[in-house]
């Protein structure tokens, strides 16, 4: 008996991918499974920037470790959405709320752009990074409303963290609207550019698990300590598991 022919060349690539290949089509349009599966991807990603994370419930979950919930200068999530500006920075009067420092690491958790990103993921990442680096002195966690990367960069200042760690809902696709990144910064200070920090991304089910993130986030962040950098100068060296520097890269980020 002479084997079935699998008339469906895409399938190999749908085994090992969440992206749309090959969807197939009725006439010259696409199916109505598909433009279903569409609409919902959609609609999820919608739902995971227009949301909120309960940062509440996410405060007493962290007891005893010491949370605060600050916001930033976007006052609701329609003007965060229009101004990235002011999510940039702390609201007044949530910097008079914060304590003083030094400390060595501040981990920030923001909502950023998916509610469902930190819902799901970001308790599991930074519990597994305060158990990883219980040798550290760390300050409170910081659960940031309405806010982006740069708020981390003001808290760590106001805190005088060596380090900042921001956890943060990345942008939602298609493919996952539940992708949380983090972004690791040496001596965070008002008006850094993004060349200045390490990033990690796609910590969502069917990317970086979160335990696999965090080992990842504190061995940045370890690195980052003795070599006293972040950014363009820290990179790592997947090949042989190390953080190498880049020299040349190095002085301007320390400038």
């Amino acid at each position: 008996m002479s084997e079935l022919v699998d008339l469906d060349p895409f399938r190999r690539f749908r085994d090992v991918t969440r992206a749309r290949i090959g969807i197939g089509r009725t006439g010259d349009a696409m199916t109505t499974e598909e433009v279903l599966r569409f609409q919902l991807s959609h609609a999820r990603a919608r739902d995971a920037v227009l949301g909120e994370a309960d940062f509440a419930a996410m405060a007493k979950a962290l007891l005893p470790v010491e949370a605060l919930i600050l916001h930033s200068r976007a006052s609701d999530r329609k003007t965060y959405l229009a101004r990235p500006d002011l999510g940039r920075s702390v609201a007044p009067e949530s910097l008079t709320r914060l304590g003083h420092g030094p400390h060595d690491i501040v981990f920030v958790v923001a909502d950023g752009l998916s509610a469902s990103a930190v819902e799901k993921h970001a308790l599991s990442v930074l519990t597994e990074c305060l158990s990883q680096l219980a040798s550290f002195n760390v300050g409170p966690v910081i659960l940031a409303e309405q806010a982006r990367v740069a708020f981390g960069d003001e808290v760590g200042e106001a805190l005088s963290a060596q380090i900042v760690v921001v956890l943060i809902g990345e942008r939602p696709g298609l493919s996952t609207p539940s992708s949380l990144g983090a972004y690791v910064t040496y001596a965070p200070k008002t008006g850094l550019l993004d060349s200045a920090r390490n990033c990690i991304s796609n910590i969502h089910d069917d990317g970086l698990s979160p335990r696999q993130a965090a080992q990842k986030i504190c061995w940045i962040v370890r690195e980052a300590m003795r070599l006293k950098l972040t950014g363009v100068g820290l990179k790592e060296n997947s090949a042989g598991s190390e953080i190498t520097t880049d020299v040349a890269a190095a002085p301007d980020l320390l400038g």
